[in-house]
């Protein structure tokens, strides 16, 4: 499963909740028919629960979703705090440069002298930019997802390769 985001609050009282996407498109997952739930963001395939999307739209700075059968503010209140996701055969293709999180945790990342910094444990919303959380035991580096530090996303062959010290 590729986890998309989070449920973060109830929105109004029909149902609609606000949501905290993963990413810079929710609006694409629009066009999946369904989205997964599941209070446990590692949880197994099995254990994801599907909802019927009913509606995704922006809303001010945020984004907020219906599902179908979620028809009141207390059914909401009770997907507080779910994660949202998807199996990647579900999710919609992304443009060249484009990486779902879920593709990039557990990637191995590499500096331009081929010094291994670690793996990929997570990603972080720092507002202006994410943040690859890349750990080696007990190092962790944070690293700004951007040009300037990302040389090279190479999903197939799990790498990714950045200007970046092993001592940073």
């Amino acid at each position: 499963m590729i986890v998309m985001g989070r449920i973060v609050a109830p929105f109004g009282v029909q149902g609609w909740v606000k949501i905290h996407p993963f990413g810079d498109d929710p609006l694409s997952w629009k066009s999946m028919p369904q989205w997964w739930l599941s209070p446990d963001d590692t949880a197994e395939p099995a254990a994801w629960k599907a909802f019927k999307l009913t509606g995704c739209r922006a809303h001010g700075k945020g984004w907020i979703a219906a599902f179908d059968g979620v028809t009141d503010r207390t059914a909401a209140e009770a997907l507080t705090r779910q994660f949202i996701a998807a199996p990647r055969e579900a999710m919609p293709d992304t443009g060249a440069d484009e990486y779902y999180w879920g593709d990039l945790i557990g990637l191995r990342v590499e500096n331009e002298a081929g010094e291994a910094l670690g793996t990929v444990t997570s990603l972080l919303s720092a507002g202006a930019h994410d943040v690859l959380q890349v750990t080696d035991g007990d190092d962790e580096h944070l690293i700004p997802f951007v040009a300037a530090y990302v040389l090279d996303v190479d999903v197939a062959a799990g790498c990714i390769r950045v200007v970046w010290q092993k001592d940073w």
